[in-house]
């Protein structure tokens, strides 16, 4: 059923973007009759452009946890109420982000800040590639703008911090395919009767992809060796699946102390300017409003770009 959603949702996209390529070619037929069409012409060279880097974008989302949905978490810097009020600007933002895309959103732990704003928060987004979209968000996030909590209207900066985690199942399972396996008989040593001894009963296993190896030789009969070195297998293959996904988490958490206030990923700033500027794709985008109303996917889209191939999706700074 997987596999056949993703196939139709390749159709789709194909069918669509035909279907955009030939509206743009009747513009174009009209324009050359001499008809002023070039408003019409530009809208439908965005609406395509954007429906190429949405489909960009999930090819992109080939990680192991991608697909999953994730957790995140924001917690405001230093500067009080400042600070916390910026906190809850992006907890909005990231609500509307998950509205707009269809997403379940859950809040599962939020701190409410004195007088305004928050001063933490842990939530839910529920659905298809969540974590993979949302990876781009991790980091420090800094807000430029004229403070509404200060009576001498004067400008401040206020810092807070995102960080995203991957939606894991407790359940880890464990599948041993035969393609993967070198198995090799041999005689049994040792105790055991003279027919043990005297028959390639006992069993190897080679599990090729992780190099665990297991044998058995207890049983006279080499089915019964078989069945126990790849019950030892299982096992073996089960520890090796749990110390890899502790391993993980002590990655995630170790990213997660790296990040400090000061060192932003993101700067936002409303004011002497309107501008949202990426430090690491260095994308920037004027129309500040539509970015906190959740619409990030174009800085979502230049992150993956960037990860991908190392390329910046725009050049120059944005003044400070």
């Amino acid at each position: 059923m997987q596999e056949r959603k993703r196939l139709e949702q390749a159709m789709a996209n194909d069918t669509r973007i035909a279907a955009m390529a030939s509206d743009l070619e009747t513009l174009f037929e009209l324009a050359r009759e001499g008809e002023d069409v070039s408003g019409d012409i530009e809208r439908e060279i965005k609406a395509l452009s954007a429906h190429v880097n949405a489909i960009e974008t999930n090819m992109l989302l080939n990680g192991e946890h991608d697909s999953r949905s994730a957790i995140l978490t924001i917690h405001p810097g230093a500067g009080g109420t400042e600070s916390q009020d910026w906190a809850e600007m992006l907890l909005r933002m990231y609500l509307r982000w998950a509205e707009r895309h269809g997403f379940e959103a859950v809040v599962t732990d939020r701190l409410e800040g004195e007088g305004a704003g928050i001063k933490s928060a842990t939530f839910e987004i529920n659905g298809e590639n969540a974590y993979g979209q949302l990876q781009s968000e991790i980091g420090v996030h800094r807000l430029v703008r004229i403070s509404p909590f200060d009576a001498n209207a004067r400008r401040h900066t206020s810092f807070a911090s995102v960080f995203v985690i991957p939606q894991v199942d407790d359940e880890i399972k464990i599948e041993v395919r035969p393609e993967d396996l070198r198995v090799d008989t041999f005689r049994a040593s040792g105790a055991g009767g003279q027919h043990v001894n005297r028959t390639d009963s006992a069993i190897r296993m080679t599990h090729l992809p992780t190099g665990i190896v297991v044998q058995c030789q207890n049983e006279r009969s080499q089915h019964k060796n078989r069945a126990g070195a790849l019950k030892q297998l299982r096992a073996r293959l089960y520890e090796f699946e749990l110390h890899k996904r502790r391993e993980e988490e002590k990655k995630l958490e170790d990213a997660k102390l790296d990040i400090n206030f000061g060192s932003q990923t993101r700067s936002y700033v409303l004011a002497p300017y309107r501008m949202i500027k990426d430090h690491r794709t260095r994308l920037a985008i004027g129309d500040v409003d539509r970015v906190l109303d959740g619409d990030l996917d174009e800085l979502m889209h230049a992150y993956l770009v960037w990860k991908k191939t190392g390329k910046a999706a725009g050049d120059g700074d944005v003044p400070e």
